[in-house]
């Protein structure tokens, strides 16, 4: 009895939902479906199923309801891992910069002298060393 008010109730609320909402449900639900067959010993998620949850956090509010096979911490922890990648990844965006303003230099040059330069130095002495350097003269 139990069994058959569950699935009454579980039909008449897909009902109510949006043909978007199942549309994604269905689609979270055939990923974790092809994570766990991927992977029968132990489960190992690739960056692309990472990036998959990320992307559908993004997408889709109701993305917490269908995750089964991870904790939608998990989901929340991968996100804020890219960005902190992102932001830890200067070079490429200094080299771009670089370039824009005519200097010819290569991104591995960048890249060093990045590693060199001290992680959290006097944001004052910063300061009045750029002031120093563009003021007016």
């Amino acid at each position: 009895m139990l069994l058959w008010s569950r699935f009454i109730l579980g039909s008449i609320l897909r009902l109510l939902q949006s043909r978007r909402d199942l549309l994604l449900e269905n689609l979270v639900l055939r990923q974790q479906l092809a994570v766990l067959r991927r992977h029968r010993r132990k489960q190992r998620i690739r960056t692309a199923d990472k990036l998959f949850w990320v992307f559908i956090r993004r997408l889709w509010n109701g993305w917490q309801r269908s995750l089964a096979i991870v904790t939608p911490e998990t989901v929340v922890r991968w996100h804020r891992a890219g960005f902190r990648l992102y932001w830890t990844w200067p070079a490429p965006r200094i080299h771009g910069e670089l370039q824009m303003l005519g200097f010819d230099i290569s991104e591995r040059t960048v890249s060093r002298w990045v590693r060199r330069v001290p992680r959290n130095p006097d944001p004052a002495k910063r300061w009045l060393a750029f002031l120093h350097n563009h003021r007016e003269l």
